[in-house]
């Protein structure tokens, strides 16, 4: 018996996952047959790579079905290039790593402004924002969006409007997104596509995905801030009109 060789126990211990898992992916053929000795299947390294490449491939959101396509249809080094592509793809647009905390210490954050932090955090859970755990912890999985209704409750605003807010916002930019992937969807992807997605394009198909994050963001600030300066205009031309203007400060 070759000193690399496993059974299906050991396996299924070395790459972490279940037996069950590991015969129910053989069962789809996304894993080589063993080699058998007698009535029992030994595996190799062959094998712990290629389970190895599964596992990463369903953990970075490929279905099944995909993982299946690819394994069937391409070699072991272009389907580990077909998960560099899917990782290029995603990382750009991932959350934060979420934090944990609990109530007492996200009310820490919001002193003297009165604010009912268990009437908030049901609000906030809802906006996505955090996600509410066991005795009373919480998970933020938007640090950044709740550090910034944080600075706006302190400089005055009301949580609750502030909140609805955010979600119409929320709502407005998810249409945005829609859009920026649309448009990468029907030219540059399309082109990769209609070419085959050959493997040595993928270097350059990467560079444009991981530079649209930039180009997105501040296309979108950008146009956000002339917008914000254009209803700001006119809110203070209807507040004006309705009077005279107040003195200017000394």
């Amino acid at each position: 018996m070759a000193t690399e060789d496993l059974t299906v126990d050991q396996l299924a211990s070395r790459v972490g996952m279940t037996v069950r898992n590991v015969r129910a992916y053989a069962a789809r053929g996304l894993l080589q047959p063993p080699r058998l000795v007698g009535r029992t299947g030994f595996y190799g390294p062959e094998h712990v790579a290629r389970l190895t490449l599964v596992r990463e491939m369903l953990a970075q959101g490929f279905t099944l079905a995909a993982v299946q396509k690819a394994v069937e249809s391409e070699s072991e080094a272009v389907s580990a290039g077909s998960l560099a592509l899917h990782r290029a793809v995603m990382a750009p647009w991932l959350a934060e790593v979420p934090q944990e905390s609990d109530l007492a210490e996200l009310a820490d954050r919001f002193p003297d402004t009165g604010v009912d932090i268990a009437a908030l955090a049901d609000q906030l859970a809802r906006l996505g924002v955090i996600e509410l755990l066991d005795e009373g912890r919480v998970r933020i999985l938007e640090p950044a969006l709740l550090d910034a209704g944080i600075r706006g409750v302190r400089l005055g605003l009301p949580a609750g409007p502030l909140i609805e807010a955010q979600r119409a916002v929320i709502e407005l930019l998810e249409q945005a997104a829609e859009v920026y992937v649309g448009m990468f969807r029907d030219t540059v992807w399309q082109d990769h596509l209609d070419a085959g997605l050959p493997p040595e394009r993928w270097t350059e198909l990467q560079a444009i995905i991981e530079g649209l994050q930039p180009v997105a963001t501040q296309a979108v600030l950008a146009s956000f801030r002339s917008a914000m300066a254009v209803a700001v205009a006119a809110e203070v031309d209807l507040v004006w009109g309705r009077g005279d203007p107040p003195e200017p400060l000394s």
